[in-house]
């Protein structure tokens, strides 16, 4: 089997399990994560932080994210633009607007501005305990940390669910470690 054949094969996987939480679970991971976040602290506070608008069953990062802003950073939202291209991030604040991106994403609208992170909040489908990531396919979060890690020193914390850590996650040569691990029960560093 090859790289991406097993990288498919085990996103059917992850996507299964973490639809099969239930709301009441998701709802309770929402707030542990803020808890989880703040007994360990990945980074520095105040900073400018990356984080994501929580697409399908994705943990919800709304609390954290409102609890990063009251602690002094500053947030901003991914924006897809285009194939193969890395991301940018436009500057977000509660109660601010979205606008329909790709995938069924939400982002800030192209008059805000870009900002580049000292931190990022990365949404996976499974992480393993080098701090490999699993993501949707499409190499943004990599390429873009590749980019980033080129001018300077950022943090990649990689937000998910507990149930979706496992024991190995396949990966290559394009592939961009997370520096930090976050799920509602654990913040872990990877050394």
């Amino acid at each position: 089997m090859t790289l991406i054949e097993e990288k498919r094969r085990l996103r059917g996987v992850m996507v299964a399990r973490r639809a099969e939480l239930s709301e009441e679970r998701r709802r309770a991971a929402a707030d542990r994560l803020c808890a989880a976040f703040f007994d360990e602290k990945p980074f520095a506070l105040p900073a400018v932080v990356t984080a994501f608008w929580s697409i399908n069953e994705e943990i919800d990062v709304r609390p954290l994210m409102h609890a990063l802003v009251e602690a002094g950073c500053r947030l901003a939202l991914p924006v897809v633009q285009g194939k193969r291209q890395p991301l940018v991030f436009r500057a977000w604040s509660p109660g601010d607007e979205l606008e329909a991106g790709v995938f069924g994403t939400f982002h800030p609208f192209g008059h805000r501005e870009v900002l580049e992170p000292d931190a990022l909040l990365v949404p996976l489908l499974a992480c393993d305990g080098e701090g490999w990531r699993l993501g949707y396919g499409g190499g943004f979060y990599d390429r873009t940390l590749t980019g980033l890690r080129a001018r300077r020193r950022v943090t990649a914390v990689g937000v998910g669910y507990d149930e979706q850590v496992i024991e190995a996650v396949p990966h290559g040569p394009d592939d961009e470690r997370l520096d930090w691990l976050l799920t509602d029960r654990r913040a872990c560093a990877f050394v």
